[in-house]
């Protein structure tokens, strides 16, 4: 008994080295919960994911106008009552409509494609912040929800161009073959869309804040992007600075405008678009889209926590 009394006690065992865990977690398969993956693992998991992006944006906007007696009717009423306000404005009040051949398919064009770029970056500004249940519930990548967002907008565009064509054909803007550029136009703006809206889901998840500035943010870019107004007519001026035509002529969303506009109207001719205008456009989503994307993918662990 006295032995055991007199026993010094026993320092504590020493804890294991994180290397030690580290590969004791590898030798039995165990990974970190929720960890990045490799980027080209994270395409593969994105593109397993296609279906439920398509239907999560046909859901959303199926149910978008569900509690609205006229439902859908309002994806066609609400850019076109838009145009028809700043028609009055802009084209009327201020008289931007003259000089301008086609003004009405000019100014509709105009309001149709910039809607998709606005409430694709305001949905993509919300898409993690506004959906942390979902993201909180379920395992899978984050990106894929900024995408279904953009895809239910142009899908809301696409559905709204019906009403385009039948203005369009109204005022006498004949069908052209130049139609068929509006495929890769769109292509273009789409893949420029989404990589702003991860940009914004990245920063909107860390400060939700951001959602209630970027409606001041977005209606600043919509006036000196040439949708109500044509870029080409003031830069004529010569009192404009170069530096400050540059800027109008390369800004993004004018230049997708302006491309639906070469596309469908005919009185709209080449030499009112920039130089080397597709090869910007082109540029632009390269950059937005695969930025975007990078830049989303590099936080993919910290969506939902805290």
């Amino acid at each position: 008994m006295s032995q055991v009394l007199d026993t010094p006690p026993q320092p504590p065992a020493p804890a294991p080295a994180d290397d030690d865990l580290a590969a004791l977690a590898a030798r039995h398969g165990l990974s970190v919960s929720g960890a990045r993956p490799s980027l080209p693992a994270y395409v593969r998991r994105l593109w397993a994911r296609r279906h439920f992006i398509t239907a999560f944006a046909t859901a959303k906007l199926t149910a978008q106008y569900s509690q609205a007696k006229l439902g859908q009717v309002w994806q066609v009423m609400t850019p076109l009552l838009n145009a028809a306000v700043y028609y009055f404005i802009f084209g009327v009040l201020l008289g931007t409509k003259h000089g301008v051949p086609d003004y009405i398919p000019f100014l509709v064009t105009g309001v149709f494609i910039w809607t998709f770029t606005q409430s694709s970056i305001m949905a993509g500004t919300r898409a993690i912040s506004g959906n942390l249940g979902l993201v909180r519930a379920l395992h899978f990548p984050r990106a894929a929800l900024p995408l279904s967002f953009c895809l239910q907008q142009l899908q809301q565009l696409l559905f709204s161009m019906g009403a385009l064509v039948v203005i369009l054909l109204c005022f006498g803007v004949p069908v052209g073959v130049s139609w068929l550029l509006a495929l890769p136009a769109l292509f273009l703006q789409f893949t420029f869309n989404a990589g702003v809206s991860m940009v914004m889901a990245r920063m909107g998840a860390k400060t939700p804040d951001i959602a209630q500035l970027m409606p001041f943010v977005l209606r600043t870019w919509m006036y000196v992007s040439g949708v109500m107004w044509s870029i080409d007519k003031l830069a004529d001026k010569d009192s404009l600075p170069r530096v400050v035509t540059v800027l109008l002529e390369t800004n993004p969303a004018a230049i997708y405008i302006d491309l639906m506009r070469f596309a469908l109207i005919d009185s709209f001719h080449a030499s009112q678009l920039p130089a080397h205008v597709w090869a910007l456009a082109a540029g632009w989503a390269l950059v937005a889209g695969v930025g975007g994307f990078i830049y989303f993918w590099k936080a993919e662990e910290t969506y939902g926590r805290g």
